[in-house]
């Protein structure tokens, strides 16, 4: 790999680096988040079912974010940033990596600070820590539904992040298994010779050549790894 010019490192976030902050994930407890059924609150037919329940979760899930704060391995990412090209493309829907200074940041499966129309996905608005409730509607008069892609529908920005991830020197995938497909599919995009470092405290099925397994916690391991990469690159590149 050269790395005479400045090294592109893209860092593919998941739920567990959250998690690390005191969210809970869906996955913690068997298909359930926070007490309510998965298949209730985040697909298609559970909003066409019960649009108030789906309406109460995202708010209180929204209400939640003022709970927490980014952690180590968020606050490690940012430090990358001050010397590298970084992208950072999250499963996630919080805004953490935002409020630890991270300035390039693609969340695939939406935001929940945001809202958009029910019935013209184009209308999106940036609703803050405000509540989304029955009649609340855009400008064209439709409902408005939490900025979230639920279990069942499209990921839409898959192509251009699995593009950002072809055009990798290094590939850091972080608090995620690597389980949910589309997003799990983007670390077959990296370069075949771009290295790839996967921090999971779990054990690993994945077979992808020049792949580093790091067993441990997110914030335990993304400080040590920022500092190590810091060090061995930015000496490479004098």
């Amino acid at each position: 790999m050269d790395l005479s010019h400045k090294p592109r490192i893209v860092v593919l976030t998941g739920a567990g680096i959250s998690a690390e902050s005191g969210l809970k994930t869906f996955r913690d407890s068997g298909g359930l988040w926070e007490e309510y059924d998965i298949m209730d609150v985040a697909t298609p037919e559970g909003w066409q079912n019960n649009r108030d329940l789906v309406l109460r979760f995202y708010n209180e899930r929204r209400r939640q974010l003022e709970t927490v704060a980014p952690n180590a391995a968020h606050k490690a990412i940012v430090l990358l940033e001050e010397h590298f090209n970084v992208d950072i493309i999250t499963q996630n829907v919080d805004d953490l990596h935002e409020r630890a200074g991270s300035r390039h940041v693609m969340h695939l499966h939406g935001e929940l600070r945001k809202a958009r129309s029910e019935k013209y996905p184009h209308l999106v608005y940036n609703i803050g820590t405000k509540d989304i409730n029955s009649g609340d509607n855009c400008e064209r008069g439709a409902q408005l539904r939490p900025d979230i892609v639920w279990f069942g529908e499209d990921v839409p920005l898959i192509p251009l992040a699995a593009e950002i991830v072809s055009r990798a020197d290094i590939l850091i995938v972080v608090g995620t298994s690597l389980n949910v497909y589309p997003a799990a599919g983007l670390l077959y995009s990296a370069p075949y010779e771009c290295r790839k470092y996967l921090v999971d405290p779990n054990e690993s099925t994945n077979n992808v050549f020049n792949l580093e397994h790091i067993k441990a916690k997110a914030g335990t391991a993304m400080p040590v790894l920022v500092k190590r990469l810091i060090k061995e690159l930015t000496t490479k590149n004098r």
